[in-house]
């Protein structure tokens, strides 16, 4: 029961803390920004079956394999992806975190 609220709170909750705090004055376009990175999640429709509650999704799936990871971390780096890449990243932790409570 808390794996679920821990999960989509690091997906939904997380990245409102962090628009209101660092971009307070565009907080609303930032967190929209940063939730597409719920995009990636895309790349489960090439999965079969498409959805497996017990399989972690970590280097299973080609958006989340380390190879995305790192360029996600490299979106980072310049100013004009830093949300971007902020949100893929916290789009990462949420899945590495979920991966963890399995």
């Amino acid at each position: 029961m808390i794996q679920p609220i821990i999960h989509y709170g690091i997906h939904y909750i997380l990245p409102l803390i962090l628009a209101l705090i660092f971009f307070n004055k565009n907080w609303g376009k930032a967190y929209l920004i940063m939730l597409l990175g719920l995009l990636i999640d895309l790349d489960h429709l090439l999965a079969t079956p498409i959805f497996e509650s017990n399989r972690c999704s970590i280097n299973f799936h080609p958006l989340h394999s380390y190879y995305a990871i790192a360029v996600y971390l490299l979106l980072l780096i310049p100013k004009k992806t830093r949300l971007v890449g902020l949100g893929l990243v916290i789009h990462i932790i949420a899945d590495s975190v979920d991966c963890l409570m399995m």
